[in-house]
């Protein structure tokens, strides 16, 4: 085999490696749902449980650069802090190594059956979440097909006089053991695969365990480029995580850099004689030493964190006028994403109802400097449409189930009814703004009976964004009774306004503000009850 079909033989089969992990990685993730969600919502002060998440988020979706790159995101919008997000990190360096204790298994013989037996899942199954499983299982398969590729691939490496002498080169030199590590994973921008690279060359007989083991260090460095470069044009604090990453794992490093020989004695020991005792050495020295790194720099948390605060100084500005929760490195992993962006639509609600209150209390107090407040939270208003309805349309293109993809659909409708309500509330304001300029006044009467239908309306938005926020259909329902009884005080309160005008108790000009203001108001109850109905859809 000469070089060149070499290289295309170890592109093709690295790619089938990396494909298999995905489909893998993607079919765990999908299969595991909610689950998945909860996992992160639960991470507190405690790195203990942060590091447990870390490591079992990676080892569902197989990849600890995706869990870190997903940590920055949290981070940047704020969902977590930098002491977390640290745990968070050092787990998903331990839950890596899941990877390569799969991969060190001989399997090749049987992936075949592995790669029929899904691919027949996911062909003739209807049921999601049996072809996740069938994913699953064929992303196993084909996982180690690849592997089998580049081990035929770089058999003849083993024989090579310059391939031979690199070997002996990196045995007595653990610096450029780790730079090499380094370079490759910078490169391939997986740990996992150059892990598996070196696994493979291990099956060929070609590299021994003390060449392999400061490789494995520089992969954990080589692995943090992926965060550092997701991290660019993010907040501060996001960065700062990016940090957080890189120095866990070049200090891990240094740490174990001296004692690389009585490591890898460490790793023999533990290690059971076989044919295949290499590659076991190799997938069990990538464990221990990440458990260990991970357990030695768990109690310095805090001091990694004041090493970055320190690098970068100072908080980001508070930026009020863009999306909180919602990031593109969120769609790493859609379940969460899909939990995420129904807490923007929350958040857009709470904006619309608060510029509601606000438009209603200037209206009352003739208060010119609310109006303009309220004009300025519409313009949040419509940027928070603007950039949920482009996440959607992104997060509509992932692997979702049914459940979420209808989740998914549904806020569609959700952050345009919303975005009316806002416009209702600013339509509020022009009339305040009017009422000001015009020097009108109200009688108690007119002004109580307004004040009596803002409260039903008030009561339908708080119930509506109640049924999003919990899925309680319960609430969703009241909304309902509400709305009838906000269509028949619009009835009352026009048949009052006549009356007042016939006996000259309020002019032409009141009139038309009134009748405008229990318009909004009647046009506002029609769009919560279009969300308490969106509710329901998806309970349903």
């Amino acid at each position: 085999m000469n070089i060149i079909n070499m290289i295309i033989s170890l592109m093709g089969g690295l790619g089938l490696f990396l494909y298999g992990m995905k489909l893998m990685g993607d079919g765990l993730e999908n299969a595991s749902g909610e689950k998945l969600k909860i996992f992160f919502e639960k991470i507190t002060s405690n790195p203990a449980k942060g590091v447990l998440t870390g490591a079992l988020v990676t080892a569902i979706i197989q990849s600890s650069s995706a869990t870190t790159v997903m940590v920055v995101g949290f981070v940047n919008a704020g969902l977590m802090n930098l002491y977390q997000a640290a745990a968070v990190i050092m787990g998903a360096n331990i839950g890596t190594t899941v990877t390569a204790q799969i991969i060190a298994f001989k399997l090749d013989a049987i992936a075949p059956i592995f790669i029929g037996v899904g691919a027949a899942v996911v062909l003739f199954s209807k049921a999601k979440r049996s072809r996740e499983i069938g994913n699953i299982i064929l992303g196993f398969g084909i996982l180690f097909s690849g592997m089998e590729l580049m081990k035929v691939a770089m058999s003849p490496i083993a024989k090579m006089p310059a391939f031979i002498n690199l070997m002996v080169t990196l045995k007595g030199n653990v610096l450029l053991g780790v730079l090499t590590g380094l370079l490759m994973t910078a490169v391939v921008q997986s740990s996992s695969a150059t892990t598996a690279i070196l696994i493979v060359l291990a099956s060929t007989g070609s590299v021994p365990i003390e060449a392999a083991v400061p490789i494995l260090f520089g992969n954990n460095i080589g692995t943090c480029v992926t965060a550092l470069l997701a991290s660019v044009g993010t907040s501060k604090t996001a960065r700062k995580a990016a940090l957080v990453h890189l120095f866990f794992n070049v200090i891990g490093t240094l740490i174990f850099v001296p004692f690389t020989t009585p490591f890898v004695a460490l790793v023999k020991s533990v290690t059971p004689s076989g044919v295949e005792v290499v590659k076991r050495q190799i997938a069990n020295a990538h464990t221990i030493f990440n458990i260990t790194n991970t357990i030695i720099m768990m109690p310095f948390i805090k001091y990694l964190v004041a090493l970055v605060n320190k690098l970068i100084p100072g908080e980001d500005e508070k930026e009020l006028m863009r999306a909180k929760y919602i990031d593109d490195r969120l769609l790493e992993t859609p379940v969460i994403a899909v939990g995420q962006t129904v807490k923007e639509v929350i958040r857009m609600a709470n904006k619309a109802k608060e510029n509601l209150t606000i438009s209603m209390e200037a209206f009352k107090n003739n208060n010119d400097s609310l109006v303009k407040k309220v004009y300025e939270n519409e313009k949040l208003i419509n940027l928070l449409e603007d950039e949920i309805t482009v996440f959607l349309v992104k997060l509509s293109k992932t692997e979702l189930s049914e459940a979420q993809l209808d989740i998914v659909t549904s806020m569609f409708h959700l952050i345009n009814d919303i975005e009316r309500i806002g416009d209702h509330a600013e339509n509020v304001a022009d009339l305040s703004s009017e009422k000001i300029q015009k020097r009108i006044k109200f009688s108690e009467e007119a002004q109580g009976e307004l004040d009596a239908m803002f409260r039903q309306i008030i009561s339908a938005l708080e119930a509506s964004i109640e049924g999003i926020q919990n899925r309680d259909k319960l609430k969703a329902s009241e909304v309902f009774k509400i709305e009838e009884r906000i269509d028949s005080m619009e009835k009352e309160l026009r048949n009052s306004h006549i009356k007042r005008l016939n006996e000259g108790v309020c002019s032409a000009s009141n009139g038309a503000v009134f009748l405008d203001i229990i318009s909004n108001f009647e046009r506002i109850g029609d769009h919560a009850t279009n969300i308490a109905q969106a509710v329901l859809s998806i309970v349903k």
